[in-house]
């Protein structure tokens, strides 16, 4: 579904992606991993379009990022560790702009809306604004504007970021349930969303993809039972 190939970037002198390839299926979750300033961010946003290519491909459903953005794009939904919502927007306005600049019809949105608004706990704020909102609130916002559209393969940086323990447990829930019928591509320094989420995991240092592995498989080459210890292990300097 998703293939990447030999990809670079450079930003100014420095190469923050080294000739990284790997391939996604059609679902499941995958974390990806890496001390701060090992690539992540510049990974996903080069995923996503925003990004251009130094050198290497991208290609989804057999679109290539580069020369069928628009068609390579129109399945994929992205929510930066940042992403925020529009202060200005009330939660049911920008959920049904997130699913009109995809050109989703109405019908489909509001079919859909009592269920996502449901399964992420936003029902009760669903018609205040975005700027009343508390951060774990608005990071479920943002989560339910990359869902609402039903993408096949959503890229997501500290998704349990903000949340409380219940939020977290319910978020990841939804998450497994959602993967059953799409990609997902997390980004994470919680160790524990990733013990609880990731059946594969990417690993990051300095540009390169270091690790390419299930769980189990990463424990065993880092000679640890737990991925927080193999991360420590396999990242020392």
């Amino acid at each position: 579904m998703l293939k990447v190939t030999n990809l670079c970037k450079k930003l100014g002198d420095r190469e923050v992606i080294n000739d990284i390839s790997f391939n996604l299926s059609s679902h499941g979750i995958t974390a990806l991993l890496g001390p701060n300033g090992a690539g992540k961010t510049t990974l996903m946003r080069m995923l996503t379009g925003y990004y251009e290519i130094d050198n290497g491909t991208i290609t989804i459903f057999g679109h290539d990022i580069v020369n069928q953005r628009c068609l390579a794009s129109a399945d994929i939904s992205y929510v930066p560790e940042n992403g925020g919502v529009y202060p200005e927007m009330m939660v049911v306005e920008y959920l049904k702009f997130m699913n009109d600049i995809k050109h989703i019809s109405s019908a489909n949105f509001y079919k859909n809306l009592p269920q996502i608004l449901s399964k992420l706990e936003l029902t009760e704020v669903a018609d205040q604004k975005c700027e009343h909102l508390s951060k774990g609130f608005a990071r479920r916002v943002a989560i339910a504007g990359a869902l609402i559209t039903h993408p096949k393969l959503l890229i997501l940086d500290e998704p349990c970021e903000g949340l409380d323990v219940r939020q977290k447990v319910n978020l990841r829930a939804f998450l497994k349930e959602c993967s059953r019928n799409c990609a997902i591509l997390i980004s994470t320094h919680i160790m524990e969303d990733v013990e609880a989420l990731a059946e594969r995991i990417l690993l990051l240092m300095e540009g390169h993809l270091v690790c390419d592995a299930t769980p189990y498989e990463l424990k065993k080459k880092a000679h640890q039972f737990s991925i927080e210890d193999s991360f420590f292990t396999l990242t020392q300097r």
